[in-house]
């Protein structure tokens, strides 16, 4: 097994076994993001899209995931510009990474650590967490994703009550309205969540991949253009050696070992 740790000001990354822990690590701000984090997570970026990861795991240290934005430390005054230069790119990148996306949300996640949490492929959270749409308190409409992600996760009647009047939403009913996969009990958070990350991390990956294309191109293609899409991608998930490995596997009736190409 092959074990690293990168330490940075503001987040920690571990790689082991194929899956990178990303941990926001601003305990003291509830890990607001702020301009060092961001920079930081562009910084690691290219290990994310290395060989040497197949799943990305995303928590947060202390008590929190993320309390959104630091507006303390905002670089411009223009929220439009912040987003074009930090909060973007961090989704557009998530969501476009060719391995699976794991979300561990730890306790609160608001604002724009709520996108965050979101825009994984699975997101998990423990039974005391609550996710909290917070920008109209501010007189802001909700960022990073999160009016994309919203309507098409609990349809346009919640979206909108979530992000107008701002309430908090306990995991459980997170988990109740399709918000999230699933909720654990505090203290099992993250174990269940490195299991999942390490059992996802020996999966597939190649095959995960197509599976993102395909949900991202489907929430704005007809039926028509959709069938087309599937037909494209298992015709090159056909000719994988993990499709070949699994055809094996379930022949010889033994595990499959797969890896990701």
């Amino acid at each position: 097994m092959t074990t690293s740790d990168h330490t940075y000001k503001t987040i920690r990354l571990d790689l082991s076994e194929k899956v990178a822990k990303i941990t926001l690590n601003r305990p003291e701000k509830l890990n607001a993001f702020s301009v060092e984090m961001h920079e930081e997570l562009r910084a690691i970026m290219p290990i994310l899209e290395s060989d040497d990861v197949r799943c990305v795991l995303i928590t947060g240290e202390g008590r929190a995931f993320g309390a959104g934005a630091d507006l303390s430390d905002d670089d411009t005054n223009d929220a439009g510009d912040t987003l074009e230069k930090n909060y973007n790119p961090l989704i557009r990148f998530l969501r476009n990474l060719d391995k699976p996306v794991i979300s561990a949300v730890n306790g609160i996640a608001a604002g724009a650590s709520m996108s965050l949490a979101l825009a994984a492929d699975i997101c998990l959270a423990a039974r005391s967490a609550y996710f909290l749409q917070a920008f109209c308190h501010i007189g802001l409409i909700p960022d990073a994703g999160s009016t994309y992600f919203l309507p098409r996760l609990v349809g346009s009647g919640k979206a909108m009550g979530l992000a107008m009047l701002g309430d908090k939403v306990p995991a459980e009913e997170a988990e109740r309205l399709g918000l999230i996969w699933k909720v654990y009990d505090d203290d099992a958070l993250m174990n269940e969540a490195e299991l999942l990350a390490k059992k996802m991390a020996s999966g597939p990956t190649l095959g995960f991949a197509y599976i993102k294309q395909a949900m991202n191109a489907s929430l704005s293609n007809t039926l028509d253009q959709q069938l087309d899409v599937e037909r494209d991608l298992q015709s090159k998930a056909t000719k994988t050696s993990d499709f070949a490995e699994g055809v094996a596997a379930f022949t010889e009736k033994r595990p499959a070992t797969f890896k990701g190409k």
